[in-house]
């Protein structure tokens, strides 16, 4: 019987581009970046919430501006993480015709998926856009904190827009490489992370 080891390789904790020169560092920063932003937005999440549960439980009222803060950090966490997720490869796949291709299919399969996601992306960071001048054009603002609800909005498109570039660069990197690629920097395959008990 092998030995294989119980822990899971976390691939986001260095994360290293497969892009080259200038691109891998602005890539790498972005990364960076992204990085910050999730961990501080859900660590901001958590610590609201529970501040607000205490402030219940003890003074018999919750914090009126609660409900808006963890709605701005929903849209930060959730814009900031899809870029997240497509930079290092942790989309969600339906790979059934995928899998049974031979590696040539593959990779012209996944450049057509990356380009057409990337299309995807950039439509809707245009609409999203034009969404946000609209809610801009009406004046409306949280009733809690007083601020205009259009200023939430703005990582939506920031977020589709980098999601958009990180697909095309994602097409990129399988017309030049010869490995399969999820990501500019995630080789396509399976890691066995299943250990024997």
């Amino acid at each position: 019987m092998s030995e294989k080891p119980s822990f899971v390789e976390d691939d986001t904790a260095g994360y290293e581009s497969g892009l080259p020169g200038f691109l891998g560092t602005i890539d790498v920063i972005i990364s960076k970046i992204e990085a910050i932003l999730l961990a501080m937005g859900v660590i901001l999440m958590a610590v609201n919430t529970c501040a607000n549960v205490i402030a219940r439980f003890v003074f018999g009222e919750g914090f009126f501006f609660s409900g808006e803060i963890n709605r701005i950090l929903i849209i930060l966490v959730t814009f900031a993480g899809i870029g997240y997720a497509a930079r290092h490869g942790r989309h969600i796949r339906m790979s059934a015709i995928y899998d049974a291709l031979p590696p040539k299919g593959r990779k012209i399969l996944m450049i057509i998926i990356a380009l057409v996601t990337s299309a995807v992306m950039f439509f809707l960071c245009y609409y999203s856009v034009g969404y946000i001048e609209t809610l801009q054009s009406r004046g409306r603002i949280l009733p809690a904190l007083g601020i205009e609800i259009w200023m939430i909005y703005v990582w939506v498109p920031v977020g589709f827009a980098i999601t958009g570039i990180q697909y095309f660069l994602t097409a990129i990197k399988n017309f030049t490489s010869e490995d399969v690629y999820l990501s500019t920097g995630v080789v396509d395959g399976y890691s066995d992370t299943e250990s024997e008990v």
